[in-house]
C-alpha cells in the first residue's frame, strides 16, 4: 500500500511539474507572440511599403522632321550612344537642291536690289543737276529783270526827250527795241525757271518710287533670306542626333525606308535620373512626406538593396488622370480605395554600375520615421 501511495504521488508530482512547464511555456509563447504583434505594427507604422512600383525614366521618342529615304542607319539596338552623336541619315540630295535653289533666287534678288540701287544714284546726280541748272536760270532771271528795269526806266527817260526832240527818232527806236527784248527775255526766263522747278519736281518724285521699289526690293530678300533658311535647316534635318546619352531602343528603321515627319523611329532611354513611380494606397500616405529615406528591392536583385529619397506626391489619384475616369454620380457607388503615384529617386550612388532598367519591378519601403 505504501508503494502504491508513494508512486501516485510521484505521479502526481510529475504532472503538476509539466502543468507548470506547459503555463510557463505558454506564457513565454504569449510574451513573445504579443512582442511580435506589437513589433510588426510598429514596423508596418514606421515602414510603408508596395509592390504597386516600377522604374521609371525619360524616355526620348526619336522621329524625323522631314520626309524622305534612308541612306544609312548608325545604331543598333541596344547600343550606347551619347549626346549628338548621328543616328540616322536621310538622303539629302532633294534638299540639297532646295538649298541651291534658294540661294539662286537670294542672289537674284540681291542683283536686282544692286541694280535699284544704281538708278537711285543716277536719279540723285540728276536731280542735283537740274536743281544746279534751276538755280542758274533762277539767277538768269534775276539779271534779266535787273536789266529790264534799266530798259524801263531809260524807255520812260527817252519818250520824254523824244516828245522834247532832244532825242533822234534812231535812238529813240534804239531804246524801245532794248526794252521789248528785255520784256521777251524777262519772260523767257521765267518760263525757264517754272520748267526747271518742274524739272526738279518729278526727279525728286522718281527718287521716291526708287525708294520705294528699294524698299520692296529688300523685302523680298528678307523673304528670299527666310526660304533660303528654311531650305538649309531641312537639309540639316536630313541627319538626325541623339539628343541624350542613353541606349537605343524599338528601332523600326533600317535601311531604304520611306519616312514622314513625326514617324517614331525608335527611342533613347536615358539611365541617368531614373525614379521610382509607386502607387501607394490612399490609406497608406498619412505619414509620407517628402525628403523621408526608401529602401527599394528589385526584383531582378533579389539580395541587394537600393536606397531612394521620396521626391514628391502625385497631384492627383490615377483614376483621375486615366483614359476614362469614373464617374461616381452615375449608377450604384461603390467605394474603392484609390492609389496615388509616389516619385522616388534614387540616392547618387546607389547605382553606379547602372544595373536598374527602366520597367523593372520593384518593392520600395518608405522609413517615415514615425
Amino acid at each position: 500500500m505504501d508503494e502504491t501511495r508513494q508512486g501516485e504521488e510521484v505521479k502526481q508530482n510529475n504532472n503538476r511539474k509539466r502543468n507548470i512547464t506547459a503555463a510557463i511555456v505558454f506564457f513565454v509563447i504569449a510574451v513573445i507572440g504579443l512582442i511580435s504583434v506589437l513589433f510588426y505594427v510598429e514596423y508596418k507604422n514606421t515602414h510603408i511599403s508596395t509592390d504597386d512600383a516600377y522604374i521609371d525614366g525619360n524616355i526620348h521618342t526619336i522621329a524625323p522632321k522631314v520626309s524622305g529615304t534612308v541612306k544609312a542607319v548608325l545604331v543598333r539596338s541596344n547600343q550606347y550612344v551619347k549626346a549628338g552623336d548621328v543616328l540616322i541619315e536621310i538622303d539629302p540630295l532633294d534638299y540639297d537642291v532646295r538649298v541651291n535653289e534658294a540661294q539662286a533666287g537670294l542672289g537674284a534678288e540681291k542683283a536686282k536690289l544692286v541694280e535699284v540701287e544704281a538708278g537711285i544714284e543716277t536719279a540723285r546726280k540728276q536731280l542735283a543737276d537740274a536743281s544746279a541748272k534751276a538755280d542758274a536760270i533762277r539767277a538768269m532771271n534775276e539779271l534779266q529783270d535787273a536789266r529790264l528795269e534799266q530798259a524801263e526806266k531809260d524807255k520812260v527817260r527817252a519818250e520824254g526827250l523824244f516828245k522834247k526832240e532832244a532825242m533822234s527818232r534812231e535812238k529813240y527806236e534804239n531804246v524801245m527795241t532794248a526794252y521789248k527784248v528785255g520784256l521777251a527775255q524777262v519772260k523767257a526766263a521765267t518760263e525757264e525757271v517754272k520748267s526747271s522747278i518742274s524739272a526738279v519736281a518729278a526727279q525728286k518724285s522718281l527718287i521716291k518710287q526708287a525708294e520705294a521699289v528699294k524698299t520692296a526690293q529688300l523685302f523680298s530678300i528678307k523673304q528670299r533670306e527666310a526660304l533660303l533658311e528654311t531650305a538649309k535647316l531641312n537639309a540639316g534635318y536630313t541627319r538626325i542626333f541623339a539628343p541624350v546619352d542613353g541606349y537605343v531602343t524599338k528601332k523600326s528603321v533600317e535601311k531604304g525606308n520611306q519616312l514622314q515627319p513625326g514617324q517614331p523611329i525608335m527611342a533613347i532611354v536615358t539611365l541617368e535620373g531614373i525614379y521610382v513611380t509607386a502607387n501607394y494606397k490612399e490609406t497608406q500616405l498619412e505619414k509620407v512626406k517628402t525628403g523621408q529615406q526608401v529602401e527599394i528591392k528589385v526584383d531582378t536583385y533579389p539580395g541587394k538593396k537600393f536606397k531612394g529619397t521620396v521626391d514628391s506626391i502625385m497631384a492627383g489619384t490615377g483614376a483621375v488622370f486615366s483614359l476614362f475616369p469614373a464617374e461616381n454620380a452615375t449608377g450604384n457607388y461603390v467605394k474603392v480605395v484609390q492609389r496615388i503615384p509616389v516619385k522616388i529617386v534614387f540616392d547618387k550612388n546607389t547605382d553606379q554600375e547602372h544595373v536598374l532598367r527602366v520597367g523593372m519591378s520593384v518593392v520600395p519601403t518608405i522609413l517615415t520615421g514615425q
